[in-house]
């Protein structure tokens, strides 16, 4: 049987390919973006231009969701003593306030559904620390509390985790991978010696929005290469 889900921010990079690996298990989309891009060409999914950091521009009709993806994301790398106040507010803006917002007004939609799943996005820096990271690690920090606060909150009824990627070869990381010699050097930094694609995070989305992961929930899980639990001699 078919289900149905919101996948935020899901015109490109790994909430395009979550879009598209719904759609073709047969699930119903409603994917959203500032832009839309490349998913307006899908069959089956509908698109929405939403800008996540509005409390109340969401408009979705539809009579429940079995899950929602939220995607947005940045990668603002700098020297801490070049970092501004106004750069840890955008990027907690985006990642957390925009997660906040979305999650808000769509929840009494997850209340109807019988197994509802929020899926939400981390970093490997959180639990690594790198740095350059201060900014985007301190707001990736706060979803990881917040999925881990909503799961609690919203159980038995609705399920939350928290993917934590590694580098992903995305448009958002575009500037850290724009040569092969950049990307050689990122995927060595990896004990599988490779660097992501939106595949694979996609992949472990669509496991956690699906009725397979029905026991998981409050969970953060590192798809990252190994970057965050193997040391290579």
């Amino acid at each position: 049987m078919s289900k149905q889900y919101l996948v935020i921010g899901g015109s490109s990079g790994i909430g395009l390919a979550l879009t598209k690996k719904l759609q073709q298990q047969g699930d119903k989309v409603v994917a959203t973006s500032r832009t839309a891009e490349e998913v307006e060409q899908l069959s089956g999914v509908d698109y929405l231009s939403y800008d996540a950091t509005d409390p109340e521009g969401l408009t979705i009709e539809v009579e429940s969701l079995d899950g929602i993806a939220y995607c947005p994301g940045s990668i603002n790398l700098k020297p801490f003593h070049r970092l501004k106040p106004a750069d840890f507010k955008a990027d907690f803006e985006v990642n957390v306030m925009g997660a906040v917002n979305t999650i808000q007004q769509v929840l009494p939609l997850l209340k109807k559904s019988a197994n509802a799943s929020i899926v939400l996005f981390s970093t490997v820096a959180v639990g690594q620390g790198m740095p350059f990271h201060a900014s985007v690690a301190s707001a990736k920090g706060a979803v990881e509390g917040l999925a881990r606060s909503l799961a609690a909150e919203l159980a038995p009824k609705i399920r939350v985790n928290c993917i934590a990627p590694s580098i992903v070869d995305t448009p958002l990381a575009e500037r850290l991978l724009s040569s092969p010699e950049k990307k050689e050097a990122s995927a060595k930094r990896h004990p599988l010696n490779k660097v992501g694609s939106p595949e694979d995070i996609a992949h472990m989305a669509s496991f956690l929005l699906g009725e397979e992961s029905h026991w998981m929930t409050g969970q953060v899980l590192g798809i990252d290469g190994g970057m965050s639990s193997l040391r290579l001699l």
